[in-house]
């Protein structure tokens, strides 16, 4: 099994695991207890919530995105706590972490901040969420990124060094990508089969049956080519992200869920207030 992730705060990590049976292929934490996040206090409060998946279910949604629920979480930095070193899992990661820098590249102007990348990359599995309409703190991204972006660097600089579809100029923390239409495509036929398959039936009209290289290459020569791929990551998000809540209430409670709801509402309004001011 997969012990996909611990969201904690003032707890000691790795001593959770021993509650949990060992053959844990991987096993992270996140969350402001693990990483700061600005207008977060880090408290003593030893409260976690956790996720459980199969090995296989967390590989498929690297590699596809079908909900990209764990996929998207690791497109952020995480503690991890525990991973067996097995090549088919060592490369879904890696695998996930391009497929988001590719998708990020077809939203993104010619040229932009590493820092906008970051957002965007931070970005990729709240878009359609709707929890970030209702009960989300609206500057939730932007605290993820502003104290980590040493953290994301380190995640992503790699990848950045070797992308023939991109320069990366470190020294000046900028990033210029390939925005032609034959660079567009190239970036789109290496997103996801999942993504593929949104985008697609985004634009290809019912009972035609094109292929999916065909509608790409399509997608790639059109001027709103990043809409599109953003909606498209909008339809996975947003039906995942009601698919988990829904489960949420069924596994937590209603009484859990509702108060957790209600904490979520207050931080979001207390984050208005702030930015208002």
């Amino acid at each position: 099994m997969a012990l996909t992730a611990i969201q904690s705060t003032g707890f000691q990590f790795r001593k959770i695991l021993s509650y949990f049976p060992q053959d844990i292929s991987l096993a992270f934490a996140y969350g402001s207890g693990v990483f700061r996040q600005s207008g977060t206090p880090q408290n003593n409060i030893r409260i976690i919530k956790y996720g459980i998946v199969s090995t296989d279910t967390l590989i498929d949604d690297l590699l596809h995105w079908k909900t990209l629920y764990i996929a998207g979480r690791l497109h952020k930095p995480v503690k991890i706590l525990m991973q067996k070193e097995t090549g088919r899992l060592h490369s879904a990661l890696n695998r996930n972490l391009k497929s988001a820098v590719t998708a990020a590249f077809l939203m993104l102007p010619e040229s932009f901040s590493e820092e906008e990348l970051y957002l965007q990359l931070a970005g990729l599995s709240y878009s359609g969420d709707f929890r970030m309409i209702i009960g989300e703190d609206k500057a939730k991204v932007m605290n993820i990124v502003k104290h980590n972006l040493p953290h994301f660097q380190k995640l992503y600089s790699n990848i950045l060094q070797e992308c023939t579809q991109a320069v990366y100029k470190p020294q000046q923390s900028r990033v210029e990508v390939d925005k032609s239409p034959e660079g567009q495509f190239i970036q789109l036929m290496a997103l996801p089969k999942t993504l593929q398959q949104k985008i697609t039936a985004l634009v290809d009209p019912p009972g035609k049956n094109r292929d999916v290289e065909e509608i790409l290459l399509q997608v790639a020569h059109d001027p709103d080519c990043g809409n599109i791929v953003q909606e498209a990551i909008f339809a996975i998000v947003k039906s995942s992200s009601l698919t988990q809540s829904a489960k949420g209430i069924l596994t937590a409670g209603m009484k859990k869920s509702v108060s957790y709801s209600a904490k979520k509402l207050y931080k979001m309004i207390k984050s208005l207030r702030k930015n208002k001011s």
